[in-house]
């Protein structure tokens, strides 16, 4: 099985998300991009959209405005610009 994913999704006003996920997946300036545990280092901006975090069988959904998203070998850190969850339909 393969190894858990730190991830912290913040915005100006708190701390939206925080846990230890299988996946996720987001809204880059330059197309979509999924992150797993022990994915290469990476930074960049993000576009306005959605940010799905995987664990098990369950899916969380973010709508992000803007912001950047930071990879590195502690985990995927997302700073948005204007965070919040998107009611499960």
């Amino acid at each position: 099985m393969a190894g858990k994913l730190s991830f912290s999704l913040v915005s100006p006003e708190r701390e939206v998300y925080s846990g230890l996920v299988d996946q996720v997946d987001a809204p880059g300036v330059e197309g979509d991009f999924g992150v797993l545990a022990d994915h290469a280092p990476f930074m960049t901006a993000l576009r306005e959209g959605v940010v799905t975090v995987i664990d098990g069988g369950s899916r969380r959904r973010f709508e992000v405005h803007g912001g950047f998203a930071d990879v590195t070998p502690a985990g995927l850190t997302i700073l948005a610009e204007q965070a919040s969850e998107v009611a499960a339909a």
